[in-house]
């Protein structure tokens, strides 16, 4: 479990086929993530992944084929940035909102523009996601927890803080660039508790 509170960045630092799935290896330049080993959980751009390896600054992990479908990482240029959070403990502050790292699917940016000195980013998504966001509720792009400002069909907004800009990968995103979503976990448990007859 996560938070989606983004507490470092990363960059790829090599790729390998492994039968279908890909071992990627990260480098924190100038960082090293604390209490991190192997079978740790870790968040990758909001996804959930294992820990195969770790060294003070580089980890490894695998990534399936059915994450490679889903998200963005397979097509993560060497030297491409990424958001990083360890896992949630107990006693942490939950300064985001809960977030499984379980991605649903990829955002495209459609548009950006300033807001005051943030930014006004807009997503669109597939309509099998597009009906889980709500205004003023909370998404998970790139492991970045949001606060979905407006919602019109498949799109929807969100404003980016300065400081969120600035630490983390969203600051560099480019329109028609991709983004990982995870809805809000409570929309998908409603949905399915009010199907079950």
């Amino acid at each position: 479990m996560f938070t989606g509170i983004v507490t470092h960045r990363g960059v790829l630092a090599a790729r390998s086929e492994r039968g279908g799935d890909l071992r990627l290896e990260f480098e924190l330049p100038g960082g090293t993530l604390p209490e991190c080993g192997a079978g740790d959980s870790i968040a990758v751009n909001g996804v959930c992944l294992t820990v195969l390896t770790a060294d003070p600054g580089r980890f490894s992990v695998d990534a399936s084929a059915e994450t490679l479908q889903l998200t963005t990482l397979g097509a993560l240029p060497l030297g491409g940035a990424v958001n990083l959070e360890l896992a949630l403990q107990a006693a942490d502050r939950l300064g985001g909102h809960l977030v499984s790292g379980h991605v649903d699917g990829m955002a495209r940016l459609v548009e950006r523009r300033a807001d005051g000195r943030a930014e006004r980013l807009e997503f669109e998504l597939p309509a099998e996601l597009a009906r889980y966001v709500a205004k003023k509720g909370s998404i998970c792009l790139d492991g970045v927890s949001l606060t979905v400002n407006s919602v019109a069909g498949e799109r929807f907004s969100v404003c980016i803080i300065p400081h969120t800009l600035a630490v983390t990968t969203l600051g560099e995103l480019q329109a028609g660039g991709q983004v990982n979503v995870e809805v809000d976990m409570i929309a998908r448990y409603l949905e399915r508790l009010l199907a079950v007859k």
